[in-house]
């Protein structure tokens, strides 16, 4: 709590618009981590993200496909060019702004030693009523589990979630997520942590969160995302392609390799 961000917000910044489009642009993007610096992670990117589509970036372990989430969420400034969100620069608007306007769930959510409902509502800068937690749980496929419990929305779920199951906290995640309605949602690898059991109701809470808005998709499990409306293929901080799904399949190129290379190791 004491750690302060080296990210410096300009003195005079504009708020980001209530209700934006969500399309995503990065524009020859450099960028290195400030831990780790001459080592760049993304180099000259630049695409662009088509709003209320879903988008999906894929590519080996270390290819900066996390590191493109973090730059929506301005949690480090680029070295060199800029990330924009309907032609708005990201280091122009306010953190709060932007943050409003952008929902995250990631592969291990951080749930609270508090109740169910307060996990939920986790985050949002304005009152909550119950009725909004209870459409929020319902749209996650997960009011049926909260139900169960002897307190139901007012059940602790113990620090860290232990109360719960894998495929339960990450339902509450997508519920939080849901809660705050996000114009831009990214899912950082939200299901590869899951048994097929679980990833099919977690896929489904997601596909109704998914509705009408620009969603990014980190995915490690390929399969997951054929029905993108777009595949960022990544390598080495690059895009090496991009296109729908079965188009690259056809290409035979670097995706269609990352694809074999996952069927292959799955047999």
């Amino acid at each position: 709590m004491k750690e302060e961000s080296r990210l410096v917000e300009k003195t005079v910044t504009k708020e980001l618009p209530e209700s934006i489009r969500g399309e995503v642009v990065f524009d020859n993007v450099q960028f290195e981590y400030p831990s780790r610096p001459g080592e760049t992670t993304l180099k000259n990117l630049s695409f662009t993200i088509s709003p209320q589509k879903m988008t999906a970036v894929v590519g080996d372990s270390g290819a900066g496909k996390s590191t493109i989430i973090k730059l929506i969420m301005r949690m480090y400034d680029v070295k060199e060019g800029a990330v924009y969100i309907d032609g708005h620069d990201v280091r122009d608007v306010s953190l709060g702004s932007l943050h409003n306007r952008i929902s995250i769930v990631p592969q291990t959510p951080d749930l609270f030693n508090a109740s169910v409902k307060e996990n939920i509502a986790y985050g949002v800068d304005r009152e909550v009523s119950m009725d909004e937690i209870i459409a929020a749980a319902k749209l996650a496929n997960c009011y049926d589990f909260i139900m169960k419990f002897s307190n139901k929305f007012d059940t602790i779920v113990g620090n860290r979630g232990t109360q719960l199951s894998v495929g339960q906290k990450q339902r509450l995640a997508i519920a939080r997520a849901a809660i705050r309605k996000p114009q831009v949602l990214l899912l950082d690898e939200a299901t590869s942590a899951l048994d097929a059991e679980n990833e099919a109701l977690v896929s489904t809470a997601l596909e109704k969160l998914m509705i009408g808005r620009t969603t990014i998709v980190v995915a490690h499990r390929l399969c997951t995302i054929q029905n993108a409306d777009e595949v960022i293929c990544m390598k080495d901080g690059a895009v090496i392609e991009s296109g729908r799904y079965a188009e690259l399949i056809e290409k035979k190129g670097g995706f269609f390799k990352l694809v074999q290379k996952q069927m292959t190791a799955g047999e």
